[in-house]
């Protein structure tokens, strides 16, 4: 396993790291043994990262976390969020009151003294622009209930904005070969700043494992069916935004991919991880075969330039015009 600092922090983190979203409950139904073998897996592969939240199984993810990481709190850094458990639009929700509680409960799930990187979970601009939010941030930092805070964002004007937050030490996005968009200003931006960019949905919801057909289906508690359209949250939380059926026909046309690259999931990340400006991808699991296949991303070669190229424009003219949703 590589590591690579996160931003000008301290912390040395996986560029091959997980997020818990699917573990904790969103993609379906899950296993708890088979969580906690995956996330035992990763562990001995040397990845030292795990992203979660709240309102992943309504704290669930974060229970999960706590089993598989006891007497390795030292050792296994933690990236958890907050707001969704409330409204995101109202002002309250940000309060330092609902703030600490918020954090006190985490801390509590994780059964952990201090988290490691605290995220405000895709806030509303219009919050972030308020500011109050980040001086909450700030007294629990001097408290020593957090370590570090970011801001998991959905488009790159609010990336963009939250840069400008001096103790902002990281975002996370949305980025993948079917969501480009991201690299050409925000990520240059955000490392001349020293904040460091963590990479979810780098699979797109799972079409770039090229696993998927145009019949392809998804059980109803699984986001992939009920958020399709964007009806619950964000649409480009979703298959990148993409219509369903059109993210697997352009998905199909980046099949070559993994010519001499494992699969097509593993040569997906590994052309994230080209980008020197990105810290680490969190793609999800739900079982140890899932968290191994990902692991093999670090063993992947990189792409030439003429690949990256031809990557840039077929996103440029046949994906772009597609994607749904603020970006």
């Amino acid at each position: 396993m590589k590591y690579r600092q996160l931003g000008n922090t301290e912390l040395c983190i996986s560029e091959v790291s997980f997020g818990t979203w699917a573990i904790g409950g969103g993609w379906g139904q899950a296993n708890d043994n088979e969580a906690i073998k995956g996330l035992h897996t990763a562990m001995e592969a040397g990845v030292n990262f795990f992203d979660t939240a709240d309102v992943y199984g309504s704290g669930h993810a974060e229970e999960l976390l706590a089993k598989a990481t006891k007497g390795k709190e030292d050792d296994i850094y933690i990236a958890t969020k907050f707001c969704r458990a409330g409204d995101i639009y109202d002002p309250h929700t940000y309060s330092e009151e609902t703030v600490r509680q918020y954090c006190e409960n985490s801390l509590k799930r994780l059964k952990r003294e201090r988290i490691d990187l605290y995220q405000i979970h895709c806030p509303p601009l219009a919050i972030l622009k308020d500011g109050h939010v980040f001086e909450v941030l700030d007294k629990l930092q001097a408290e020593g209930k957090i370590r570090h805070y970011g801001v998991s964002v959905e488009t790159v004007e609010e990336g963009l904005f939250a840069l400008s937050m001096p103790n902002v030490k990281a975002l996370q996005v949305i980025y993948n070969l079917f969501r480009q968009k991201p690299a050409e200003a925000l990520f240059p931006q955000a490392n001349a700043a020293g904040v460091g960019i963590l990479v979810r949905l780098p699979l797109a919801s799972g079409l770039l494992t090229g696993k998927f057909t145009e019949t392809s289906t998804f059980a109803a508690d699984d986001h992939r069916n009920f958020n399709a359209d964007g009806a619950q949250f964000n649409v480009g939380e979703t298959f990148a935004g993409l219509p369903f059926t059109k993210g697997v026909e352009l998905a199909r046309e980046l099949a070559w991919i993994a010519e001499g690259r494992g699969n097509m999931a593993q040569a997906s990340m590994r052309w994230i991880l080209d980008n020197p400006n990105i810290t680490c991808v969190i793609p999800g699991f739900k079982n140890e075969r899932q968290v191994e296949d990902n692991l093999g991303t670090a063993q992947t070669s990189p792409f030439q330039e003429d690949e990256l190229n031809r990557l840039r424009a077929f996103y440029e003219d046949k994906v772009k015009d597609y994607i749904r949703g603020p970006y």
